[in-house]
């Protein structure tokens, strides 16, 4: 790993250490998953806000007023609130994707939930979506949270993450199975 990643991951996971006991303290992790799931949502969404939390152009009372008017309007709990503001403050927003995936991967735990990033040739519908995680919670005993992504590429099939274990059925990787077979025989 490098060290600037490295440095990113450290600050973030000491904000969200912070951030996660405090919410648990006051019984609002909840409020800490809704939370999480805007940030995410709105970090995803906007390369306004990406720019702003990464460009060293914005000063740090610029950083601090947008971030306090995103959190008011996405309606985000008083404890991220300031937790935001005071990471705009420092100059910490940088780290703001590391700390929603740390904060993400606490709460999974907390609950008991494995997260699978599922990669898959086209959409799923809910009720697919719904099966394969009853599937693999059959398979490893917990909870298991779906992330989906969409990946054309594969033709069809589906690529599973579940920790180390990585299940890949994609006509993609059959193909290429195949493609490298038929180099070996001729």
């Amino acid at each position: 790993m490098s060290e600037p990643a490295s440095i990113s991951s450290g600050i973030a996971a000491r904000y969200a250490t912070a951030l996660f006991d405090l919410s648990k303290e006051e019984n609002g992790l909840g409020a800490l998953e809704k939370d999480v799931d805007l940030l995410d949502a709105a970090l995803s969404a906007s390369a306004d806000l990406r720019d702003l939390i990464s460009s060293p152009i914005y000063s740090r009372d610029d950083q601090g007023n947008a971030i306090a008017a995103i959190a008011a309007k996405s309606g985000l709990s008083a404890l991220t609130t300031n937790t935001l503001k005071l990471m705009a403050a420092k100059r910490r927003l940088f780290v703001l994707p590391q700390l929603v995936a740390d904060l993400r991967a606490r709460i999974a735990a907390e609950k008991g939930e494995v997260t699978a990033e599922v990669t898959a040739a086209a959409a799923l519908s809910q009720e697919q979506a719904d099966k394969l995680a009853a599937t693999l919670k059959a398979r490893v005993g917990k909870d298991v949270k779906v992330k989906l992504a969409v990946d054309e590429s594969l033709i069809g099939g589906l690529v599973v993450k579940l920790g180390s274990t990585m299940i890949d059925t994609s006509i993609k990787s059959k193909l290429s199975a195949l493609q490298n077979a038929m180099k070996e025989v001729g």
